[in-house]
């Protein structure tokens, strides 16, 4: 009985828990709600925290559920997703993604976009409904909520 105490671990000591990436989705189409949020739904590592269908529905639920990620439409009714983005300057730090029929490099609207924080553009595929994102830009839509990593992450420790 003199031997070595075994020491039991519910996972090997490199690995470490990481907290999926919070994802708002928001379209004024809600077909394209649905094809987004069932992009975000079957990922690894993304969870989908809220829907808007509008700029001020979409300001209400970033301050209420501090998402990480925010999949924002240019074009929507009440308020757009610009104005969406200057508001936002104030209280939201979630990193925003546009994904729109005006997403365009060299559209105005992409360019503002940017100048007001958008950290990537991402056009939908066959304009404004766009069915088949999932097909034709899914894995880019993902690889660029993916690469927004949380604010704060840039803030600890390496694991």
């Amino acid at each position: 009985m003199g031997g070595t105490p075994v020491r039991g671990r519910s996972a090997p000591l490199h690995q470490t828990a990481v907290a999926p990436l919070r994802v708002l989705v928001v379209d004024d189409s809600s077909l394209m709600r649905r094809v987004i949020t069932g992009l975000v739904k079957q990922a690894d590592g993304l969870e989908l925290v809220g829907e808007a269908a509008d700029g001020l529905e979409a300001l209400e639920q970033a301050r209420t559920l501090r998402p990480d990620v925010i999949l924002l439409d240019i074009e929507m009714p009440r308020m757009d997703g610009l104005g969406f983005l200057r508001a936002a300057r104030l209280g939201v730090s979630a990193r925003v993604i546009v994904v729109s029929s005006l997403a365009r490099l060299g559209h105005s609207a992409s360019r503002e976009a940017l100048n007001l924080g958008a950290s990537d553009i991402l056009p939908k595929p066959s304009g404004v409904l766009s069915l088949d994102l999932a097909a034709v830009r899914g894995e880019a839509l993902l690889a660029a909520i993916r690469g927004c990593r949380p604010l704060t992450a840039d803030l600890r420790e390496p694991a």
